[in-house]
């Protein structure tokens, strides 16, 4: 599998922090004056940060890539020293990756790595803030949807089960996309249904694009295909406009599935 990764040239980095302000997912941390990546798991390739760098010391690099493993990862982060594990480990834990932060643990365990571990029971005042020109909005979360059965009949509550929703910001690897049932929608499709929360996004996790306005759609179908494959959706349901450019949407999803190695059943409605 093919990904987009940033790679960081700490010869030049001076530890500046404008790349971390770039960085919507909180991916990247200043620690011990360098730039550090210290979450791959978040990390979407899109290269906000790159564009922040007055060194050049942050380039996308192409590669092929295994499937997300977190003892691969604390085996690259060992190296950088305690700091930048407890900042990968936090950042695990606030993003509620709670599988993903037992196998860090079990690495450590089993390499007999000794770290403060008291730095990693309150997360909340230990994880770094977001800067100010960073989008506090584009964070990963996952939380359950609100039941409410005393809800106004003009009232709808929301089913959203995960966040962030624009698919260019979903990272394939997200703990919430395990064996789920993932529903991508074009983008005008929620406000032209008004059930569409009830209908579409209950019980689902959702995706958001828009096959006409969006860039870079080919990394669409690679993240698709890499949520079949390696995250194991169960299914993938596309929901679109009765319009011409909408079909583009479409023509993605069965793209993706096509070059999976997983394969659904394939149904129009």
């Amino acid at each position: 599998m093919k990904r987009t990764v940033i790679k960081i040239d700490e010869n030049r980095c001076n530890g500046c922090g404008q790349c971390v302000e770039g960085c919507h997912e909180g991916a990247l941390q200043i620690i011990e004056s360098k730039a550090r990546m210290i979450s791959y798991l978040y990390c979407d390739g899109l290269g906000a940060c790159i564009g922040q760098c007055p060194l050049n010391a942050i380039e996308l690099e192409e590669k092929e890539v295994e499937p997300y493993s977190e003892y691969a990862v604390m085996k690259r982060l060992v190296d950088k020293g305690e700091a930048t594990i407890i900042a990968h480990l936090l950042h695990l834990k606030q993003h509620n990756e709670q599988e993903y932060f037992e196998q860090g643990l079990n690495y450590l365990n089993e390499h007999r790595i000794a770290i403060n571990m008291s730095k990693l029971q309150d997360s909340k005042r230990t994880i770094q803030k977001p800067q100010s020109s960073s989008c506090p909005g584009s964070m990963a979360m996952q939380f359950n949807a609100k039941q409410n059965s005393n809800v106004d009949a003009a009232e709808i509550s929301s089913q959203l089960r995960q966040w962030p929703v624009q698919l260019h910001l979903l990272s394939p690897q997200a703990g919430y996309l395990r064996n789920a049932d993932l529903v991508l929608a074009a983008d005008c499709t929620a406000y032209a249904y008004g059930n569409f929360h009830n209908r579409f996004i209950k019980d689902n996790i959702v995706a958001i694009a828009c096959p006409k306005l969006d860039s870079d759609k080919q990394v669409y179908v690679e993240k698709l295909t890499e949520m079949i494959d390696e995250a194991g959706i169960r299914s993938l349901n596309v929901v679109i406009m009765q319009v011409p450019c909408c079909s583009g949407l479409f023509q993605l999803a069965f793209m993706a599935a096509e070059r999976a190695k997983k394969k659904f059943q394939s149904e129009k409605q």
